[in-house]
């Protein structure tokens, strides 16, 4: 500022050493830390939570490292003023993020005198030759980018004529080209009768400011976005895995007529994050002729795409049932299905058939957990026959195993999201431990229950399914 503007105002008090070395400490320890949760943040440039937090860690980076720079200038005092030789080098061509010096300018006009004085700064920041005469305010808008030159001459005009202080910023092309963002801030000096005789002013570059800004709000922008393509995509697979599943809630008996029916009871258990909705299923269906069909399975991925690819498994899973196909036959072309898929995917599944009128099952499974039986109060898991993953492998077959069922006899198909992976025990065995519990229960719906207080409640990574099956007189 002119020193003639500071005859109204109270002079300045210098700052305390002491108190600028601490403002700087804590400055650069926040810097600091700020750099170290920027290491951090993801540097996957397909996740815009990431790139939202590295923009905003970048721009913090940046006006701390400006704050510690006016704050070491605060301490140090102004530094020498000392007229530029003559062949001093051009430094127009400076990167703006060198220093602070090459960042922050000043420039005074004298309308009386028809003079302008920039500092060397500001012309490093306009990429300006040193050796050449200052531009006067009309000449001053020949360096702005066109959309921007209203702008300043508004501010300017505001100024001169209505004694407004100046602060706005606009975009300058510099000579080679490089096109800066200048943040400009100037008061009017009036003499006696009022009028302007002088106007000064600071210009900051700011482009890398306002860079680091726009990063900010764009990956704010995209990150919004993933958000609400993510929610509505997780609301269309639950719709459309709603739509799919078994509409009965509670427990169903299965066939409705004769000895030996199934009573039944099953339950979907959503994994414990907020991920896309996973392809896993569970189905009852009772065939023509009195059997009935019981399935559980697990499409790989998550979303809408793999909700309908199960939809489409579980269609097909069920037509091929209702037309007589046995286990093994039919998961050998459920594994074709797959494999002709426009979009390849793995599955997993385990599919039984049961004859009530001889209390047979018949049963294959594709790469999955085997079904467990419980009788008396004890519980086993069968011998499981030969069943690779479905889509694994092209022309696979399936084996096929029976086991003859008793009054009494429960049966619990699941999929293996059920237990944690992290609970550290057996999976299996921590399912065959609940056996006497499940001897003491009067329904499938109550033993339900008893799985879900016993892994309902866990931290789970991926969705899970359990379907029980009791065999009744």
């Amino acid at each position: 500022m002119p020193p003639h503007l500071s005859a109204d105002r109270p002079a300045a008090q210098p700052p305390r050493p002491g108190t600028v070395d601490a403002l700087i400490s804590q400055t650069r320890r926040l810097r600091g830390e700020v750099d170290a949760v920027r290491r951090e943040a993801p540097e996957d440039g397909s996740d815009p939570e990431g790139r939202w937090q590295r923009a905003l860690c970048d721009l913090a980076l940046h006006q701390l490292s400006d704050l510690d720079e006016h704050l070491a200038q605060l301490r140090d005092g102004p530094p020498p003023v000392a007229a530029e030789p003559a062949d001093a080098p051009d430094l127009s061509a400076s990167s703006p993020g060198d220093s602070l010096l090459s960042r922050v300018g000043s420039a005074e006009w004298n309308l009386l005198r028809d003079e302008a004085s920039w500092s060397g700064e500001l012309y490093q920041i306009l990429g300006r030759d040193p050796a050449a005469p200052a531009l006067g305010l009309d000449e001053l808008p020949s360096l702005v980018h066109d959309e921007d030159r209203a702008l300043l001459t508004g501010m300017v005009t505001d100024c001169l004529i209505d004694g407004k202080p100046i602060d706005g910023e606009f975009r300058i092309r510099r000579p080679d080209g490089d096109v800066r963002t200048v943040h400009m801030m100037g008061e009017p000096v009036l003499d006696a009768d009022g009028s302007t005789a002088q106007m000064w002013a600071v210009l900051r570059d700011v482009s890398e400011l306002r860079r680091h800004r726009r990063a900010v709000h764009e990956t704010r922008d995209s990150l919004r976005r993933h958000r609400d393509h993510t929610q509505t995509e997780h609301r269309l697979a639950v719709e459309l895995q709603e739509a799919v599943l078994p509409p009965w809630r509670g427990s169903l008996r299965l066939p409705r007529q004769g000895p030996g029916t199934l009573d039944l009871a099953a339950r979907y258990l959503p994994s414990s994050s907020t991920a896309p909705i996973g392809g896993d299923w569970y189905d009852a269906l009772e065939l023509p002729g009195g059997d009935t069909l019981l399935s559980v399975g697990d499409l790989t991925g998550r979303g809408v795409s793999v909700a309908s690819g199960m939809a489409t498994l579980l269609g097909a899973l069920r037509g091929m049932a209702m037309a007589g196909t046995e286990p093994g036959r039919l998961l050998g072309w459920l594994n074709q299905l797959l494999d002709a898929s426009v979009q390849p995917a793995l599955g997993s599944a385990v599919c039984c058939r049961y004859r009530p009128a001889t209390r047979t099952l018949s049963w294959a499974q594709a790469g999955h957990p085997a079904p467990l039986l419980f009788r008396d109060g004890t519980g086993r898991m069968p011998a499981a026959p030969d069943g690779v993953l479905l889509g694994a492998t092209s022309g696979a077959s399936y084996g096929q195993a029976e086991e003859t069922l008793r009054e009494g006899d429960l049966l619990l198909l699941h999929t293996d999201g059920l237990v944690p992976r992290h609970s550290g025990t057996d999976a299996v065995q921590r399912l065959l431990d609940l056996a006497p519990r499940f001897h003491e229960a009067r329904t499938a719906q109550e033993c339900v229950r008893t799985v879900v207080e016993e892994f309902g409640e866990c931290e789970r990574e991926d969705d899970a399914c359990v379907l029980i099956a009791r065999v009744m007189s």
